[in-house]
């Protein structure tokens, strides 16, 4: 482990070059990075340098950021862990912060509000938002998060928030409000 400012840091994001922008900056910032591709190389990586921090992308070629959550928890439990999603949605974010996550974020995600989460004290409450959700949009997200829940099976999404089917497909077609 390097005798940085910040501590180690492990990277996880499939995409190359936000990956390779986030590693530069990062390290810029005193952190020693350590990044990879995907789930084996970060545990791979986890298990022989013991980070301090992680930042982490929710959707993998090879499997879900989230299930790296706990197993860095349970190796380091003081280990400050920031999600990173380009398919934003309330029940995923609920479960990284449930697996131990102090924060999540929508890609591409500012470097600036990451290096935040990461440093943030464990009772900083975030400001309210600015623009807060519309109505629209919660009804938007609670959809969203019944179809994760159902393993993105459209019938049972629609038994389950007891609406048509085909008013369940043309939601789900379209792009979330705003």
């Amino acid at each position: 482990m390097s005798d940085t400012k910040e501590g180690t840091l492990l990277l996880v994001d499939d995409d190359n070059s936000f990956r390779q922008r986030l590693d530069l900056t990062l390290s810029r910032r005193g952190y020693d990075v350590l990044a990879a591709a995907g789930l084996a190389e970060a545990r791979s990586l986890a298990a022989t340098s013991k980070p301090t921090h992680a930042v982490l992308d929710m959707r993998l070629e090879d499997g879900s950021g989230l299930d790296l959550v706990g197993e860095l928890r349970a190796a380091n439990p003081g280990i400050r862990i920031v999600m990173l999603t380009g398919y934003g949605n309330l029940a995923t974010a609920v479960a990284a912060v449930k697996a131990g996550a102090v924060d999540y974020l929508a890609k591409p995600a500012d470097p600036d509000d990451i290096i935040k989460a990461l440093d943030a004290n464990s009772g900083d409450k975030p400001a309210p938002p600015e623009d807060p959700m519309s109505a629209d949009r919660v009804r938007w997200e609670h959809i969203q998060r019944v179809y994760e829940l159902c393993d993105r099976n459209v019938s049972e999404t629609a038994r389950r928030l007891k609406m048509h089917r085909r008013t369940l497909q043309r939601i789900l077609a379209k792009r979330s409000p705003q």
